[in-house]
């Protein structure tokens, strides 16, 4: 057990070394963000003066390495542009990306897991044909275009809900529903395949043929196996809504830390377009860690080694 978490722990560090890294070089490859900040009329010597006092003015390796320094400290820097710490304004975004990402994945469970159930069990009947085809519509379907979709339909033709903004439960609908159709479309495909695979093991035969109901046979036996890749999805399902609604949450106005992070690519705000994809990586990391945990409850044939 000691072994499997000091390796997990290692190859967590490797992943966020590699990653910081990587934004780092990029985001100082997109410009000079003293160019953006400076006034129209200043002057040489007050870019230069600005750069030193945003410690641009430094070689790229010592800027990195203060940037790492802080950040093991929980100091992830200031802004450039919003003139405040990077995790103070993460902080104040995290509980709206939260909210929208924990209300798309429940969404999306409830759709995918007992309609792939469903469909394995009538394989090769139109509603196998018609939600599988369905499936792999909304799995190509471009997040925007399905936003903007819902838009038109809900907002500017029928008029029943908000195009954009963030307030009660009304402003969460169209983004949450924009986020559970492409992970439902993936988790869907993906429970029919694992529910067929398992169907059609020995156990299961052998289950049966013991006289158990067919209600313990699809629900303890079955469901239990099948459910074992699909956890590892919807591990990087939950990571992604997290992480990566950049997309969504630019179209419907959400303040969560996706768009903070658009807002910082257009602003060349180096601090907090690192600290966002530090953070992101970091939630990916730790829901890795934590289905590898899930397997061993799910499925005891798997071992910690």
């Amino acid at each position: 057990m000691l072994f499997f978490l000091s390796k997990r722990f290692l190859q967590a560090a490797l992943v966020l070394i590699g990653v910081s890294f990587s934004t780092f070089i990029v985001a100082h490859l997109t410009g000079d963000p003293v160019e953006l900040m400076a006034r129209e009329n200043a002057s040489v010597e007050d870019k230069q003066q600005l750069r030193e006092f945003l410690g641009l003015d430094k070689p790229l390796s010592e800027q990195y390495l203060t940037f790492i320094g802080n950040a093991l400290h929980g100091d992830l820097g200031y802004s450039f542009v919003q003139r405040a710490k990077v995790t103070e304004l993460i902080a104040e975004r995290v509980p709206a990306t939260l909210e929208l990402a924990a209300a798309g994945f429940l969404l999306a469970l409830l759709i995918s897991v007992p309609l792939g159930i469903i469909i394995a069990l009538n394989r090769n009947t139109v509603w196998d044909v018609l939600v599988t085809a369905l499936a792999m519509i909304g799995q190509a379907a471009p997040g925007f275009w399905i936003g903007l979709m819902l838009i038109v339909l809900f907002a500017v033709e029928l008029k029943i809900l908000p195009v954009s903004g963030y307030g009660g439960g009304v402003y969460l609908i169209l983004p949450a529903i924009t986020l559970a159709l492409q992970s439902a479309a993936r988790l869907t495909r993906l429970v029919r395949a694992s529910m067929l695979e398992v169907l059609g093991a020995d156990y299961i035969r052998t289950a049966r043929s013991k006289g158990l109901r067919e209600r313990t046979v699809l629900f303890i036996h079955a469901f239990r196996s099948a459910m074992i890749p699909v956890v590892t999805m919807a591990g990087l399902e939950l990571a992604e809504l997290v992480s990566g609604a950049f997309i969504t949450e630019t179209i419907f106005a959400w303040p969560g830390v996706g768009r903070l992070a658009v807002n910082a690519v257009y602003q060349r705000d180096f601090p907090v377009i690192q600290g966002v994809v530090l953070m992101a990586a970091a939630f990916f990391v730790l829901i890795n860690f934590l289905v590898d945990m899930l397997y061993v409850v799910i499925d005891p044939r798997v071992k910690l080694k």
